[in-house]
């Protein structure tokens, strides 16, 4: 059962991160961070539809679940895909058991170290825009109540991603999602560009971005830009000096 004080945290964090200029990349970074910290998944994922209705990778709270994302994608098979197709959450408990069901996408997240995998979509009323995925190391269900806290936080980030006017008409703001979709591609540029300037994980470098962007008071994108584009700008975060 998730804790209330933790809870109540989250949402404030949510609220607070709702604002009318908010970094959407790191808004959905800490949907998927916090979606793991609240159950008893070790990781995170997140995926949204593009122009076209195709599913693309977003955010996710460790590069073993980005990299696990990205070949559901490629492959046309897993949880995410069953979830946004269909608009309804997909547990399942037992992964080692589910190559009948998903022939490529189980047995690579069994060989990633998951056992079981949740997913929710993201959705305003009938419509669905993407999915929140919880990967788990161990076999089992998520609590039934911890489910509806998630399937309530994935609710509050489709609508974070809809402008007032989108959402009285149920659509899905092309522009807005495209230019999330574009942000992340310079992001995880940015990530591996950090990582071999400081010589850390993928995972460290952007945990390093983030901490820097929210000090300094910077959107997540454009610092990106600045770590690939001009390194020595960002003296404090890559380590390169101007002078």
């Amino acid at each position: 059962m998730i804790a209330v004080e933790k809870l109540a945290a989250v949402f404030v964090e949510v609220a607070d991160t709702l604002v009318v200029d908010f970094d959407i990349v790191d808004f959905l970074q800490m949907v998927t961070a916090r979606s793991a910290d609240m159950t008893r998944a070790q990781a995170a994922g997140l995926v949204l539809a593009n122009e076209r209705n195709q599913l693309q990778f977003m955010a996710a709270s460790q590069e073993s679940v980005k990299l696990l994302e990205l070949f559901q994608l490629q492959a046309e098979e897993g949880p995410c895909l069953d979830c946004f197709r269909f608009g309804a959450a997909v547990a399942n408990a037992d992964l080692a058991r589910a190559a009948e069901r998903w022939p490529r996408f189980a047995p690579e997240a069994v060989r990633a170290g998951y056992r079981a995998v949740h997913a929710f979509p993201l959705r305003h009323r009938n419509k669905v825009i993407g999915a929140l995925n919880l990967f788990s190391t161990s076999e089992g269900r998520i609590d039934a109540n911890d489910g509806k806290v998630i399937q309530a936080l994935a609710d509050v980030a489709t609508i974070g991603l809809l402008q007032q006017r989108a959402i009285a008409h149920g659509e899905i703001l092309t522009e807005q999602l495209q230019v999330a979709l574009a942000s992340r591609v310079s992001i995880e540029q940015a990530k591996g560009a950090l990582a071999r300037m400081r010589r850390v994980s993928v995972d460290e470098a952007f945990t390093l971005m983030r901490t820097h962007a929210r000090q300094n008071h910077l959107k997540l994108t454009d610092l990106a830009l600045a770590v690939i584009h001009d390194p020595a700008s960002q003296p404090g975060l890559t380590g390169l000096d101007l002078g």
